[in-house]
């Protein structure tokens, strides 16, 4: 399995020097694998880029793509923020062929109390295993087609649409 981080709420910390939540010049994921007692020699990590995804513009995504597409790997975890995670899996679903990928975030950091990120990445690391070729994304306990899945902003969860 191949884990391309590109940021989101998932990575980010709080700056206490700044008052602000941000990212650290790392990915956490190695640590919450390390927490969850996975072999973190088994997976490949790539951090392509730790940003807001509202900053993402197309040039953004189009790498995530090139990541997806010259990976070895078939089985493809991409970490991103949620805010504009469905357009990012409709922006790759149109690109790739033969791979399954499933995008993963989190409502709140992993480095926060009360954080639905270790759940959600375990969560979706499991999906992956049993889905077939295509692009998924997984929040919440649950799996959705990229194209049949939407963001409720009033109630902070994902769900079909």
């Amino acid at each position: 399995m191949h884990i391309i981080v590109t940021g989101g709420t998932i990575d980010k910390r709080y700056n206490p020097l700044s008052g602000q939540v941000d990212f650290a010049s790392f990915t956490h994921i190695e640590a919450m694998l390390l927490q969850a007692r996975l072999d973190t020699q088994t997976y490949s990590i790539t951090t392509l880029m730790l940003k807001d995804s509202l900053e993402l513009d197309n040039s953004d995504r189009e790498a995530i793509l090139s990541a997806i597409e010259v990976s070895p790997h078939n089985k493809i975890l991409v970490t991103h923020g949620t805010d504009t995670m469905v357009e990012s899996a409709s922006f790759i679903a149109q690109g790739i062929q033969d791979k399954t990928v499933v995008l993963v975030g989190a409502m709140v950091p992993y480095r926060f109390k009360d954080s639905d990120a270790l759940f959600n990445l375990g969560f979706a690391m499991g999906a992956l295993e049993h889905l077939d070729s295509g692009v998924y994304i997984a929040m919440n306990g649950k799996v959705f087609a990229y194209d049949s899945v939407t963001k409720n902003k009033t109630l902070g969860i994902f769900e079909a649409k």
